[in-house]
């Protein structure tokens, strides 16, 4: 059980070039929640008794946690609030540049690395070409660079990697299955082999988990799908807050549903997959077509799960924006009609082309504020 000044646990932080704090035991429960309502209440801060309202805590276990934050460097004064009897309550804010995570987007031909601070901003990020076709030494070497690149700044504890790529994979593990188009990378344990490289924690997820992660933390409520059509196509799920990567942390595989049984081959050996569909139109000019395979897609799985909206994003859908939003959108129109259910609204998901790499920072800083991560 937690102590109540949240002193148990760890997270095996790493110190950044700059030094920094070591970020002691911020897995414990009640340090979480301390920590995320810190956070949320940004710089206007929050007093210590709205923390122990809000929590349930005591004031005096809220002191003790409050201190320790203090101590290590991940809270401050934010001045003085009046109150409505006695003296004025100080109010504490979150210090984000106190610690750091790093996101990795490992796409197919480019590897991104973010830099974020503890309030989920993006202060460093470095891009390299890349193949991930080309062999596990050049694309470590390759991931490992762009990291280093990247968390090559002063300040603040340097709390480990997120790693995200195109699936199917193990995220308890981090172990590759058959990356689909790479069938080369079965059985690799990229989570070790690039915390060895590293020095510090690894967490190893699909791109699309990562993505949906960093859009629950940054403020997507309910539940969601995360549509992300790139170089392939799949889907990050949230319900109720948390990414649902099923039992085998096989989910959101969207991309490989059969939805011509004559169609195009796809990479996965199967045919007729949404994600060859839509690739291939998108290969003839034809977007308006991508977005109503796309959609076709979509209305399966708002049918299956009946989520709250549908969020697109990825490399292929910032290239036409309001085509797949309008192309998308008009299937779940059209299937609502039919149904006599509420319509499905259908947005592009804010972050651009840093929402995987972002999201996969938060696989790390996640669990630190009581939230699904790693």
């Amino acid at each position: 059980m937690d102590r109540a000044d949240g002193r148990t646990g760890g997270v095996g932080g790493v110190r950044g070039t700059g030094g920094g704090v070591g970020l002691p035991a911020l897995r414990s429960h009640n340090t979480a929640l301390v920590l995320d309502l810190l956070r949320t209440a940004g710089e206007e801060g929050i007093s210590r008794l709205e923390l122990a309202e809000r929590t349930g805590l005591t004031p005096q276990a809220v002191s003790k946690i409050t201190a320790r934050l203090r101590q290590d460097g991940l809270a401050a004064e934010a001045g003085r609030r009046a109150s409505t009897g006695g003296k004025p309550r100080t109010v504490l804010r979150l210090v984000p540049e106190a610690g750091h995570a790093v996101g990795v987007h490992l796409d197919r031909d480019e590897v991104r690395a973010v830099l974020v601070d503890l309030r989920g901003s993006v202060v460093a990020e470095r891009r390299a070409a890349l193949d991930l076709g080309a062999g596990a030494e050049s694309v470590l070497a390759a991931v490992t660079g762009a990291v280093r690149e990247a968390a090559h700044r002063p300040g603040g504890a340097l709390l480990g990697a997120g790693v995200a790529l195109p699936g199917p994979l193990d995220h308890t593990r981090g172990v590759l299955h058959r990356v689909t188009g790479f069938p080369e990378w079965d059985g690799f344990p990229l989570r070790q082999a690039l915390a060895e490289r590293l020095a510090m924690p690894v967490v190893v997820d699909k791109d699309t988990n990562a993505a949906a992660l960093g859009l629950a933390a940054g403020g997507e409520a309910g539940s969601f799908a995360y549509l992300h059509l790139g170089t392939g196509l799949g889907a990050g799920l949230v319900f109720g807050g948390a990414v649902h990567r099923g039992v085998r942390t096989g989910a959101g595989e969207f991309g490989h549903q059969v939805i011509r049984l004559d169609g195009p081959p796809c990479t996965c050996g199967q045919r007729g997959c949404v994600e060859a569909l839509c690739l291939a139109a998108v290969e003839r000019g034809d977007p308006a077509e991508a977005a109503r395979v796309l959609g076709t897609a979509a209305g399966n799985l708002v049918g299956l799960l009946d989520i709250d909206v549908v969020l697109l994003g990825g490399r292929t859908v910032a290239a036409a924006p309001e085509a797949f939003v309008r192309g998308v959108g008009a299937v779940l129109t059209a299937r609502a009609r039919r149904t006599g259910q509420d319509e499905v609204p259908v947005r592009i998901a804010p972050g651009g082309d840093r929402v995987v790499a972002a999201g996969a920072a938060q696989l790390v800083l996640g669990p630190l504020f009581g939230r699904g991560g790693a």
